[in-house]
């Protein structure tokens, strides 16, 4: 059985690889689909909101479970150890009524901060601060960064001309030290998601160390404490006032909106990472404003703002508004809208200070008169001559989060059951959450059979999801009455190409794959086929074949920007694209077994390349019913996918194959030579015996 299992696998790697141009390819199936889903999942999360929460007390015990939460997003959790800041001032700049100081501190050991202090020269009582946070305005001159601070350095000088001390500081990908808010933006780093990092984490951990430096001031009254930034900057407002209670005054400008607008209607493609928390625990962006409640705190806006639309700032504010209530605290909290576009206007402004002069220094409501200018040259405002050798912002990503510890080696199966167990309930709570709590009913229905060479070939439609619908092809020998094995095979996209061709000559004109997108034929495709073939004709063989969703039948616009967007559109549900795959191949296999009406006699193997075999890894670990797991070039490390929110805080690859391996018969073929050496060595000292673990090394 082995054999015949790694000659179905030939059939599949050894095919020449088929281009498929993507002007040809007819995408409107998936991209309905797709589009639905979104629409779907956006608004089972808007309808949780406030579940069980009616009264203020409700709310309080809940928030801690929530703050809780929002660190574990941001990666701050556990919380970070606050290291010495080791502040330095490197220049002054003086204007006739304040003075500006070039600092830099590190919020951890080689993280820098780079900023701007701006301080009035008359300081007869200490001062109310803000911290100013800068949106994505980059000054760079003759390949040199000087900061945001420099772009938006108006705003820490109106602030000084109006009484307070401001902190402005720099952004982690505009800096004067460049490191990364588009990592799976623009980088393709969704690797990211499997250490469950975000720039946002660094942002709002750089918000809080800033806060410590500003009470270490002696101008500085550390009791009242205000934040405000504007798009970037409006966003990491949200995160440092949810988490620092020591803010005790929030303005986030044009930096608020909700789920819908950025999954539904589109506004995630204007956004950088950086924007995001890695949203586990599925959350509206609301809830992150709530927990600012009872504090004050202002929503600012234009009413022409493209990546921040009006309806999704007010839809944001109605919810808001309830936890307000709940907390009779209703005025302090507000929703202020002028026209325009999404820029710095004067108008956003006023209204901020006005907010922050009347909680902040009393009840303060005089009109403010001085303008807010850019009074500095960009050189006037830069802090490092050089850039410190030391600095760790440009590759934060790989150590901001930590991942899990090296696995041991198991050396009983007692021990490897409880890690087994351990594991799962990890990945089930931190990766795998979105998984449907109520599934739809698997509901197969078998659409077409065709007749061709001998063999019969039935097309049936199960539900993945609700808007999910997924095919699966079964081919055996039209008079076959009882199969002993049934091969499920897990196709990619290329996988899927190859099925066409092996079977487009004697299917293709037929209902069974009529309509399907054919990619040009291989001439090697008649002689595969006719060794399928005999083999089916021959053996009680069944052959299976499932695409999940994005592949083949359900494909959805291959264009590069919409491949990443979609992808992002899932991290911002609370998923991944592969980890929702993950549960499309545990439905198809629960589909094998109730369409081919299978007994106790009858054995479903699992197959699949790549990737898709990462993918397959994890269904037969959280699904019964696989009796033999056949993978080539599975990777060895999550680093090169499958990618699962913060799996690599859990585990990584050879653990989940020693797990599986433990419950199914496991055979790898040509993977990495070293990548296995967990699952090998502990295999060998639970003294197993083949072929409970077969590998097969690349070398």
């Amino acid at each position: 059985m082995r054999t015949l299992l790694c000659l179905t696998l030939f059939y599949f790697t050894a095919l020449p690889p088929v281009s498929a141009q993507e002007s040809t390819l007819d995408t409107s199936r998936g991209d309905t689909m797709i589009a639905k889903y979104f629409a779907q999942q956006t608004s089972a999360i808007e309808d949780r909101w406030l579940a069980g929460i009616e009264t203020k007390e409700d709310w309080l015990r809940q928030r801690e479970i929530h703050l809780t939460q929002l660190k574990d997003m941001l990666g701050l959790n556990p919380f970070p150890q606050k290291t010495p800041l080791n502040a330095v001032i490197t220049g002054t700049t003086k204007h006739e009524s304040f003075r500006v100081e070039n600092i830099h501190f590190q919020s951890r050991p080689g993280l820098y901060v780079t900023g701007n202090l701006y301080v009035p020269h008359e300081v007869d009582n200490k001062l109310p601060a803000i911290l100013y946070v800068c949106g994505h305005g980059q000054v760079k001159i003759n390949g040199v960064a000087y900061g945001a601070k420099a772009h938006y350095q108006h705003h820490g000088a109106w602030f000084a001309r109006n009484g307070y001390v401001c902190l402005t500081i720099d952004t982690l990908q505009l800096g004067e030290i460049e490191g990364i808010h588009h990592g799976t933006y623009r980088y393709d780093k969704w690797w990211w998601l499997n250490r469950g990092y975000t720039p946002a984490g660094v942002e709002a951990w750089n918000c809080i160390r800033a806060l410590d430096y500003l009470q270490s001031r002696p101008e500085v009254d550390g009791d009242r404490l205000g934040v405000t930034g504007r798009s970037g900057g409006g966003a990491y407002s949200w995160w440092i006032a949810a988490l620092d209670e020591r803010i005790k005054v929030a303005v986030p400008v044009a930096g608020t909106t909700d789920l819908r607008n950025h999954v539904v209607d589109g506004t995630v493609e204007g956004h950088c990472d950086c924007m995001f928390m890695v949203n586990t625990y599925q959350w509206d962006y609301p809830l992150v404003a709530a927990l600012v409640a009872p504090r004050p705190l202002l929503l600012s806006n234009t009413d022409n703002d493209r990546i921040f639309p009006l309806d999704g700032v007010y839809r944001t504010f109605r919810k808001v508004s309830q936890v307000y209530d709940l907390l009779d605290a209703s005025d302090k909290f507000s929703l202020h809208i002028t026209s325009g576009p999404h820029k710095d206007t004067q108008e956003l402004r006023v209204h901020a200070f006005r907010w922050f002069n009347y909680y902040l220094k009393d009840g303060k409501t005089d009109l403010l008169r001085n303008q807010a200018d850019k009074l500095f040259e960009p050189t006037d405002l830069k802090v490092f001559d050089k850039l410190p050798t030391d600095q760790v912002n440009t590759e934060i990503s790989e150590s901001f989060v930590p991942t899990a510890a090296a696995p041991a080696v198991v050396t009983s199966q007692n021990e490897l059951a409880q890690i087994t167990k351990s594991l799962k309930q990890s990945l089930l709570e931190k990766s795998f959450a979105a998984w449907p709590q109520n599934p739809v009913t698997l509901q197969p229905q078998r659409v077409s059979d065709s007749y061709a060479e001998g063999l019969v070939m039935s097309v049936y439609v199960f539900q993945s999801q609700a808007a999910i619908p997924l095919n699966l092809y079964v081919v055996h020998d039209k008079k076959l009455t009882q199969a002993k094995v049934c091969e499920l095979t897990v196709l990619d996209q290329n996988g899927w190409n190859d099925f066409l061709s092996l079977y487009r000559d004697a299917f293709g004109d037929r209902d069974a794959l009529r309509g399907e997108h054919f990619v040009a034929q291989d001439a090697s495709s008649e002689d595969h086929f006719e060794k399928l073939q005999q083999r089916l004709l021959k053996n009680s063989v069944m052959m299976a074949y499932v695409a999940p969703r994005g592949v083949g039948p359900t494909i959805w616009d291959q264009a590069k920007k919409k491949q990443v967007q979609h992808q992002r559109r899932f991290y911002l549900l609370g998923e991944s694209l592969e980890s929702m795959q993950v549960w499309d191949v545990r439905r198809a296999i629960q589909a094998v077994t109730t369409v081919t009406g299978h007994n106790n006699e009858t054995k479903t193997t699992l197959q699949a390349t790549g990737r898709m075999a990462g993918v397959s890894l994890y269904a037969t670990l959280f699904q019964n019913g696989v009796a033999e797991l056949h993978l080539t070039h599975l990777p060895s490390s999550h680093r090169d996918g499958p990618y699962f929110f913060n799996v690599s805080r859990i585990c990584d690859i050879p653990q989940i194959a020693l797990a599986v391996a433990s419950q199914t018969p496991l055979f790898l073929y040509d993977v990495d030579d070293d990548g296995f050496q967990h699952t090998t060595d502990s295999a060998r000292h639970m003294n197993w015996q083949q072929p409970r673990l077969v590998i097969t090394t690349n070398k």
